[in-house]
């Protein structure tokens, strides 16, 4: 009975004075817990074609939101932020917004009607028939160039199918960093890494793109020119974006990084 109460009078006594109280080290381990590394900042959101004003509006503003939608441009207000990356909905998302926008149609039409023009694709034909199979030989192309490059290859990599323009430097080397985005990309991380989407993607869109134009040359050598133009249009695309701000602003047009403070 005694030996009984000895151990529950020590179990009920305080613990030594040299134990840290909880209020000291809680504080910094939430912290750690919450906030593992820098919070990201989420880049400003585009505005709308509507917004855009001036000679032909609507037309340029739907082409500046069609590049500026898978362009990331750094805050004014925090130089050197991580920017969040997409998620793999974002991803998706954006796939399928390429896929159907405007522009897109617009760029398959007229494509299509220089190849009706040179006779590409010789056995679809000629007349309506022909540019129909044409038209829609274009947005296969399209819709499976955007399918790799923006969502499945970026999902299987993790990699952010975005391009992150740098926005100051001299010409020469935004242009230089604008070229660069078809070997190196962004980590969701916010790391770097090699561009496996665009070249995957290329080569993807080639290989994919034989079995709806009948008249592609079969073999390595004709393929791997198809993924060629593939990445060299990517790259002038690349370019466009990075100077775009500096064209809406000769233009007068609204742009997104315009109202960061």
């Amino acid at each position: 009975m005694l030996l009984a109460c000895g151990v529950q009078a020590r179990a009920q006594e305080k613990p030594p004075s040299t134990a840290q109280p909880p209020e000291a080290t809680l504080p910094t381990q939430e912290q750690g817990q919450q906030n593992p590394q820098e919070p990201c900042v989420q880049p400003a959101p585009m505005v709308r074609w509507q917004d855009y004003k001036g000679p032909s509006a609507k037309i340029v503003g739907a082409f500046g939101r069609r590049l500026d939608r898978a362009s990331v441009h750094p805050p004014h207000y925090k130089p050197g932020a991580l920017l969040c990356s997409l998620t793999t909905k974002g991803k998706f998302v954006l796939f399928v917004e390429d896929s159907v926008d405007p522009v897109t149609f617009l760029g398959a039409a007229f494509n299509a009607g220089i190849d009706q023009a040179e006779d590409s694709d010789h056995s679809f034909g000629q007349g309506a028939a022909g540019y129909g199979k044409r038209f829609g030989a274009e947005l296969a192309d399209n819709a499976s160039s955007e399918f790799f490059k923006e969502f499945l290859y970026p999902t299987i990599f993790s990699e952010d199918p975005r391009y992150y323009r740098l926005a100051h430097g001299s010409t020469g080397q935004r242009l230089l960093h604008a070229v660069e985005h078809i070997v190196v990309a962004h980590r969701e991380n916010g790391g770097y890494m090699f561009n496996f989407s665009e070249w995957l993607g290329a080569a993807s869109t080639a290989a994919l793109s034989d079995t709806y134009h009948p008249d592609n040359r079969p073999g390595v050598g004709p393929a791997a020119r198809a993924a060629s133009y593939g990445i060299l249009q990517d790259a002038g695309f690349d370019v466009l974006r990075e100077f775009w701000p500096e064209i809406a602003r000769k233009l007068k047009l609204p742009f997104r990084g315009e109202n960061e403070h």
